[in-house]
Parts: C-alpha cells; structure tokens; sequence
C-alpha cells in the first residue's frame, strides 16, 4: 500500500505534457496555443504532480493537527498569490478584473450591487426578475460581501480563498474517515494543488462556494452515517446545506437529496442499522417537505423534462457561425465512457476559446488523475467494499450521470462538483498501487496523449481551421 504520491507517477505525468505540447505544435504550427497558454499550462502540471509528491513525502509522519494546519496556510497562500496575479492579468489583457469572455461575472456583479447601492428592498424586488432560484442564493451573498467590504472585485477573490482552503481540510476529514490517514491527506494534497479550484478563486463566479457546500454536505452527512448515536442535531447542517443548495444549483441540490436516500437505504448494516435508515429517512424527508417551497420544484421538474435537448443543443453548435461542425456526433453514448476524464484540454489556439486555453494544464491534470478514479471504482466494486462509501460515490456518481444527459457534459466549469470527490478517489486508488501497475499507468498515459492529440485536430477540423 502506498501512503504517498509516486515519483514514477510525477515524472511520466510531466513529460507527457511537454510531449503533447511539442506534438501538437509541429502538427498544427499556424493554430499553436500562445505561449502565455502554455506557461499557464506547464505551471499547473508542474506544479500539481512535482508538489503532490514532495508534500506527500515531506508531510507523511506529521501530527494530525500539524497537517491541518499546513494544509489550510499553504492552501490560502496559494490561492491568494494566484488570485493578486490572475487579478492584474486580466486588467492587462481585457481591460477590466474578470475572466474572457465574462457575461456571468458581469451579471453576477451588477445584481450584487443592488444592496450595496440601492438597499435590501431592491434587490430582493429585482431577484426574481433578473434570476431563478438556482442563481438567487450566490446573488445574495455576494451582495451581503458588498454590503461589508465594498464593490471591488478583490476582496471577494480573497474570501474564496479561505472558502477553498477549508474545503481541502473538510475532504481531508472525509477522505481519512473513509480510507485512512494517509489517503486522506493525499487527496487533501490533491485538492490544495489542483488549479481548476485556483482558477475559480480568481473569478467572481459561484463555482467556490458551491463545490464548498457540497463537500461540507458530504463530510457531514458520511459523520450523520458512520455515528452510533441517533442524534437529531448531526442532521442540522446536512438538510441546511440542501436548502441553500437549491439556491446554487438545483439538480446538485436534487442529487445530494438522493444520494443521502439511497445511503441510507443501502449502506452497509453494519455501518448503519436498519431503524436509524428508517428513522433518519422519516425525519430527512419530514423536514424537506415542510421547508422546500414549490417553486423549488417546478424547477427540478423542468430540468427533468428539459433532459432530452442535448441532441438539439448539439446540432445548435454544429451550426453555430463559431461552433464545431463535428458536434452533432457528440451526445450521450459518447460523453458517458469519458465521464470521469472530460473535459480534455484545449492545446491550440482557438479564438474565443482563452479560458478553456488558460485551464489547458489544468484538465490535463483531470485526465491523468481520472484513471485513479476508475481504478478505485473499479477496486471497491471488486472487493466488495462500495456499500462502505455509497455516499461520495452516490454523490460523485450521481452529478455526473446528470451531466452525461445534459448540455454541459464537456463543460469544466459544471464538473467542478464532483471534482473533489474524484480526488479523492483517485488517492485511494493511488494508495492501492503495486508494481504491477506501473505498465497499466504507462498505457493509461499513452491513451491520453493520443486522445489530447486526436481532441486538438477535432477542435480544429470542426472549425475548418486545419
């Protein structure tokens, strides 16, 4: 069993990158992604696997209370030197402090201000115009961090910082309860390293706070399952997290609410004895019914009905004046295999494309790690042992066969839910490496490179750029 990061994982990881790179730039010279893309890119793959490793090693033997606060101090460092820089990067290159392309940040930041400059009245009179419920929830506290700090883009970036930085300890609890000490602290590792979670500190959109909650869900919700005691009170934060996510991201929250069912259903007796599955449901479902509002669930009832646009979604894109003409071959029978490792980065250069370009390195790092992921999932179901931890799989499993019918299936930004929950999965699956394994990672590896090379002459084929 393995109680830290591979160097033979790091090194392949990295020098596949810079293959790939190298490939696709003498393949397709006139479309290379700029060089600023691949600075970005080669600091993430860098930075993830070489870290993963050193840290793995160095914080191995380190009192619990120790790691925590390792973890939590070099988390926010992290993330507030990357938030100062990405801050004036984006001045620099669109002349205001958002993302390209930043319609949400846009949006976000005007309903934001309603409280700040026009009162509390207003902005909940204008919430329902400008907002559904899955929107109202990020709208309202980013107002109310108005409210205390000001208008500035900044402050806000900051305090995402913090927020993250205490996710990586909630999935080192999550992951230590469920796998051990050493796992858990590689999938905190993981998760404090994983630029995808920099990147949405850097932006004044809503992806921070939610993968947040879903994690605080999780962790306390698998401590309601794994304690002996009936205890109405370990219920507080599971069914308060449910309401606020319902104000995020509806079918997350709808998700988390059948994930905690079917744990309770199918988790292993002797983790969890029949008449509290049958007492924690009653009261669960009792305390929903009363607090969930109608609207709530007309809304999930129209994301359910609206399942079956992808197909139409799919030829929009196809057609679109800037889409991709091969889209309308991509639908569910594709997305479902790569489920855990889509979405694949964008290595040339495609206009109108500099954020997917910008998070190159970073879904790199995705595909690797996705192959950990299979190997634990693949591991428990062999074993036996995934009625052990139906909760994260629930969930993690569950939001992902959500996206696999919706249109954001090759979207990063709506994976970045299940993206701790894969983490940490791929520590465990890390953990129970042997040598054995080397050549399964080595043709694991391999599959990558191909397919990365294969998805850059798709993106450019499609658009008739080759």
């Amino acid at each position: 069993m393995l109680t830290h990061f591979s160097k033979h994982i790091t090194l392949r990881a990295i020098i596949a990158y810079v293959l790939i790179l190298v490939v696709i730039g003498l393949a397709f010279y006139s479309k290379a992604l700029p060089f600023q893309f691949v600075l970005f890119g080669c600091v993430a793959v860098v930075s993830f696997f070489a870290f993963s490793y050193k840290l793995s090693v160095g914080w191995e033997n380190i009192r619990p209370e120790t790691f925590v606060k390792n973890l939590f101090f070099i988390a926010v460092l992290i993330r507030i030197a990357y938030v100062i820089f990405v801050y004036f990067y984006y001045i620099h290159m669109t002349g205001e402090p958002h993302a390209f392309q930043a319609m949400d940040e846009l949006f976000y930041e005007y309903v934001g201000t309603l409280w700040h400059d026009e009162g509390f009245d207003e902005l909940f009179e204008q919430l329902p115009l400008y907002t559904d419920i899955s929107d109202r929830g990020y709208c309202v506290w980013l107002s109310f961090e108005n409210l205390l700090f000001g208008t500035g883009a900044l402050p806000h970036r900051i305090i995402k910082c913090f927020i993250d930085a205490l996710t990586c300890v909630l999935i080192y609890h999550l992951a230590s309860r469920n796998f051990g000490e050493s796992t858990g602290r590689m999938a905190a590792i993981f998760c404090m390293l994983m630029p995808n979670f920099w990147y949405y500190c850097g932006v004044t959109l809503k992806e921070t706070e939610m993968v947040f909650l879903t994690v605080l869900f999780v962790e306390r919700a698998d401590y309601l399952l794994r304690t002996p005691k009936f205890q109405i009170k370990n219920l507080i934060i599971p069914v308060l997290v449910i309401l606020i996510m319902f104000t995020f991201r509806t079918a997350l929250a709808a998700v988390l609410v059948i994930a905690l069912f079917v744990s309770f259903i199918i988790s292993s007796g002797r983790q969890l004895a029949m008449w509290k599955k049958v007492l924690y449901s009653l009261v669960f479902a009792s305390l929903l019914i009363f607090t969930v509002r109608v609207e709530v669930m007309q809304e999930i009832e129209d994301l359910w009905n609206g399942r079956s646009g992808q197909e139409a979604n799919m030829e929009w894109r196809a057609e679109s004046a800037t889409g991709n003409s091969l889209a309308r071959y991509a639908g569910a029978a594709v997305f479902a295999p790569l489920i855990f490792t889509i979405p694949f980065p964008t290595m040339v250069d495609i206009p109108g494309q500099e954020n997917q370009m910008m998070l190159n390195g970073a879904n790199f790092v995705k595909n690797v790690m996705s192959g950990f992921t299979i190997f634990a999932i693949f591991l428990l179901l062999f074993r036996k042992e995934w009625r052990k931890h139906v909760l994260p799989l629930a969930v993690m499993g569950g939001y992902l066969f959500v996206l696999v019918f919706s249109n954001f299936a090759q979207s990063e930004r709506f994976h970045l839910p299940a993206l701790p929950f894969e983490l940490m999965f791929a520590a465990y699956g890390i953990s129970q490496l042997q040598a054995k394994h080397r050549t399964w990672f080595n043709i694991w590896l391999v599959v990558i490179c191909i397919v990365n090379i294969c998805w850059a002459w798709f993106k450019l084929a499609g658009r008739g750029l080759t």
